[in-house]
């Protein structure tokens, strides 16, 4: 599913609400989603999941095409972890 087909179905399920407006609702989410895991929050949705964020330590890597070795920078990664409820829609087991 990509953004603008959630939009559209925001849109289909709330017809009080214009495309504009769900296209805005998504958007503010999105970006205070985005912003938490920037600021190293952990964010928790009851029944869907959490995303927080893993660090990767800096390490030695390799230039393949040279053969030079390369100081690779640690770095934080998003990570999601789906909740029970999630796990069990996926798995089929309503």
């Amino acid at each position: 599913m990509t953004r603008s087909d959630l939009i559209i179905r925001l849109a289909s399920r709330h017809p009080q609400l214009t495309t504009k407006d769900c296209a805005v609702a998504v958007k503010i989410l999105l970006e205070a989603l985005g912003s938490a895991l920037a600021n190293g929050d952990r964010i928790e949705i009851r029944g869907f999941g959490s995303f927080g964020l893993n660090y990767r330590p800096p390490r030695t890597g390799r230039n393949p095409r040279t053969g030079e070795t390369v100081l690779v920078p640690g770095k934080g990664l998003p990570h999601f972890v789906p909740g029970k409820e999630l796990r069990a829609r996926v798995d089929g087991s309503d």
